[in-house]
């Protein structure tokens, strides 16, 4: 087995999850192996994805609680009881671009224990101005801003508050596992990836922002709820939806 792994929570994404798989079968370093943790989903994901063979290697395994931080916790301790010593997470709708592996490989290369990519529009979603360029922009201040929050900053944090996404985010098995891991809690409760990058920065000082990281990912949920209810929701959840159920995009 290789000593990287990817990481994709999913709850009902056959209509998109083989095209992240084709994204990573095209990645120019193919030495890694990829678990897909099913949460629960009611459609043909985990058919999909058993069907799916060649190099890199799939595995799909189960995790019925929901949300993608319980998801996440179980795939990643799947795989560092599998040997994996640098974990990398991204989502079962999203495209990593073909050097994604290659350029995470180089920040652990150098030193780095936390490392937290950049993330770009899904071109076939035909993004506008607002997805292409005033988004990531606002995302940028938000993280500016998150900072300097109390809950953010403190003696207890040795590394930096950076901007994360968890559809790119990668670390090391020894600081996964010395922090405690991704929050096994429901989705409306909190951004699972946040939490995880909180916990990492108490364990260790290399956590860096790589902008050579890139994924593209989907922006169904901004479509959907439109641009002030996204941005309050990323914002520790100030929109929720009515029911949780709504909370899953698809």
């Amino acid at each position: 087995m290789t000593d990287l792994w990817v990481v994709i929570p999913a709850y009902n994404e056959a209509a998109r999850i083989t095209g992240t798989l084709a994204a990573l079968r095209a990645q120019t370093d193919r030495d890694f192996s990829i678990v897909v943790v099913d949460n629960g989903s009611t459609d043909a994901t985990a058919d999909i994805v058993r069907r799916t063979w060649g190099d890199p290697p799939v595995e799909v395994i189960d995790e019925p609680t929901p949300g993608p931080g319980s998801a996440v916790d179980t795939g990643m301790r799947h795989a560092i009881s599998c040997g994996a010593e640098i974990l990398a997470r991204t989502d079962a709708d999203s495209l990593p671009l073909p050097d994604w592996i290659a350029t995470l490989r180089a920040r652990f290369d150098a030193g780095a224990e936390v490392v937290c990519g950049a993330s770009l529009p899904r071109l076939d979603e035909h993004p506008g101005m607002l997805e292409r360029v005033l988004l990531p922009g606002i995302h940028r201040g938000l993280a500016r801003i998150g900072g300097r929050l109390p809950g953010n900053r403190g003696p207890e944090y040795l590394g930096p508050f950076v901007l994360c996404h968890g559809h790119n985010m990668a670390l090391t098995a020894r600081t996964y596992l010395a922090c405690g891991g991704s929050p096994r809690r429901p989705l409306v409760a909190e951004a699972d990836d946040v939490v995880l990058l909180n916990r990492a920065r108490r364990t260790t000082a290399a956590v860096v922002r790589a902008e050579e990281v890139r994924v593209r990912a989907s922006n169904r949920r901004l479509r959907q709820w439109g641009a002030i209810r996204t941005l309050l929701w990323h914002w520790d959840r100030r929109f929720r939806p009515e029911t949780a159920e709504a909370v899953h995009i698809r």
